[in-house]
């Protein structure tokens, strides 16, 4: 059974964006190089021939499910399929359609979409983002990576936005960089 990752960057504070999307002001080119390495299947379609990673093979996630707010930067500088590699979906009750048929959008119920796709076998599917799919999704997030870097917003799109919801999840692994970001690997904790 595939599982839900929540594969994301965040500042101290919690942030994974600032208020009008800004991410850049997270960026770290040691973290960058290691997600090439570990996490190929993050970059963007457009970018992979630029980092070496032109033809490379999927290594963990053969699905993408992102929100509009994760959507719309591809779209605005005229990326319609920014993970051609993977299987994408595009939640949004606001896009009214999508033009490329490579990229499917889901209106309905992102939690039956999850559950229909870690039902099916093949590698696992990435939440993208953003903070408010990450919140509706919570139940079913089964794994959390998270880039943390050392940098506080402020202000911005939260890592989750949601209902209040207290849900556990158990550190698994630990990798920091000189820079001072990390990532941390958690597991959903089973109930008790």
């Amino acid at each position: 059974m595939r599982k839900l990752v929540y594969y994301v960057g965040i500042s101290l504070d919690g942030y994974i964006a600032g208020p009008g999307g800004e991410w850049e002001f997270m960026l770290s080119d040691e973290v960058t190089a290691w997600i090439t390495q570990r996490y190929p299947d993050t970059v963007p379609t457009h970018i992979r021939p630029h980092v070496g990673l032109d033809g490379t093979a999927n290594q963990a996630f053969g699905a993408v499910v992102m929100g509009l707010g994760t959507y719309q930067p591809g779209l605005d500088v005229g990326v319609t399929s920014p993970y051609a590699h993977l299987k994408q979906y595009v939640v949004s009750t606001t896009l009214g359609e999508i033009a490329d048929p490579a990229v499917e959008l889901v209106t309905g119920d992102p939690i039956g979409l999850v559950r229909e796709l870690k039902a099916q076998e093949g590698m696992d599917v990435w939440l993208a983002g953003g903070g408010k799919l990450a919140g509706t999704l919570l139940p079913e997030i089964d794994e959390l990576v998270i880039k943390r870097y050392p940098v506080i917003a402020g202000a911005g799109i939260p890592a989750f936005d949601g209902a209040f919801l207290p849900t556990r999840f158990t550190p698994t692994r630990t990798e920091s960089f000189d820079s001072g970001a990390s990532v941390t690997w958690f597991s959903r904790t089973p109930a008790a």
